[in-house]
């Protein structure tokens, strides 16, 4: 079956950047690499995808996932990173704090309140069971408040 990757980028592209882009940290130019090279390996295996969206989740989180452990390893840390992104105003206490959570925990809090996608919606495109996501929205969810709570003058 052929799938119109021009429909599925103006449908899904937007909100599964920003979701990379939430996981990642803030980093733009991790989220365009990954979510960039999940639209050209699901182009190129096209006839073997039953659901785009999901296969673009799953690959986009993949590849972001080697790049943060790569960079990590080179020792590079999220403020030392020029491609990181401007928050808006008011965003940056919360921001701050969603770049301490683990990566998993972020991504399932960003498609949780930010892009209002269902428990789920987020495991079928994170290939991930709905009991381990629900398990990072609580965990996810419980450290934020800490850490917002420890900003508290």
């Amino acid at each position: 079956m052929k799938h119109d990757y021009e429909a599925v980028w103006r449908d899904a592209g937007p909100t599964l950047w920003r979701a990379v882009r939430a996981y990642s940290g803030g980093r733009t130019d991790l989220a365009d690499d990954a979510v960039a090279e999940a639209f050209a390996r699901a182009i190129a295996r096209d006839g073997e995808i039953r659901d785009p969206v999901a296969y673009l989740y799953r690959i986009a989180f993949r590849v972001a996932s080697v790049e943060l452990r790569e960079r990590a390893a080179r020792a590079e840390l999220l403020d030392g990173d020029p491609q990181r992104t401007s928050v808006p105003a008011g965003d940056a206490e919360v921001w701050g704090a969603l770049t301490a959570l683990p990566p998993d925990q972020r991504a399932a809090l960003y498609l949780f309140y930010r892009a209002d996608l269902p428990v789920r919606e987020i495991a079928r495109r994170l290939g991930r069971s709905n009991a381990a996501i629900r398990m990072d929205l609580v965990r996810g969810r419980r450290r934020l408040a800490e850490l917002l709570r420890e900003d508290e003058p």
